[in-house]
């Protein structure tokens, strides 16, 4: 046998046994990772049931800041969809469209990723006192081999996006939240401080520094204790008698 020969029949033998093992892969494949965010649901679900504000969070908007973007349907919910262009080749084109959404709960999506049809979905629950977020994409092979084969990969690519995009909205949402601590002002070293001291308590009208109304009438007692003690009435001088 010619050794081209031998080529070709190893080559359809490998092929025919990575085609019998792709029809024992499963025919529907499921990528999901999670994340629990600092913030009720109500916060969160705003984020991402709003694909105006995908782009805040986005892990295709991180690996390419010029990444286009367009928007059609409404700002939000039901029929909102975003499409992306990039120049980078691991992130090419894709779209996302809202088919349902349960407020604070739960968004499906259609997607289609550099040509790859899937669907997805948003999945926020309570968690202690913050939300978990669940974002899944799930892709149907049907019974082509090499779609199976592709398939088996995505876990791998896909989910390091959606653990970046996920990680990306739990440090925006957070760092939004996060109370701002208040500015203290400091008098530089040997100036005067810029803040006005505080007055000390107004004292009701009509009375004076010394406690008393102005126009109250002296005590009697106080008066005489006031006034200085009249002096002594000086003595007769005795005249002498002449002899």
């Amino acid at each position: 046998m010619r050794p081209m020969t031998r080529l070709f029949l190893g080559i359809v033998f490998l092929v025919g046994i990575l085609a019998a093992v792709a029809l024992g892969l499963p025919a529907h494949v499921t990528v999901n990772r999670s994340v629990v965010i600092n913030a009720p649901e109500s916060v969160v679900f705003p984020y991402l049931n709003n694909l105006h504000r995908f782009a805040e969070w986005s892990p295709w908007a991180l690996r390419d800041p010029q990444l286009a973007l367009s928007y059609s349907g409404p700002e939000e919910g039901n029929g909102a969809k975003i499409q992306w262009t990039s120049k980078v080749p691991s992130v090419g084109t894709g779209t996302m469209e809202i088919t349902e959404s349960e407020p604070s709960r739960h968004i499906d999506l259609v997607v289609n990723f550099n040509g790859l049809d899937g669907t997805s979905s948003f999945d926020i629950a309570p968690s202690g006192s913050g939300s978990k977020v669940t974002w899944s994409f799930g892709y149907d092979s049907g019974t082509s081999p090499l779609n199976r084969w592709k398939a088996l990969m995505l876990d791998r690519f896909v989910g390091a996006e959606y653990r970046t995009g996920l990680d990306r909205l739990k440090e925006k949402i957070e760092s939004e939240r996060r109370p701002t601590e208040p500015t203290i002002s400091v008098a530089p070293e040997g100036g005067e401080s810029s803040e006005m001291e505080q007055p000390g308590a107004a004292l009701p009208p009509g009375q004076a520094a010394t406690g008393a109304p102005a126009d109250a009438q002296p005590d009697a007692a106080a008066v005489e204790a006031a006034e200085p003690a009249p002096a002594p009435a000086p003595k007769p001088v005795k005249k002498k008698k002449r002899q």
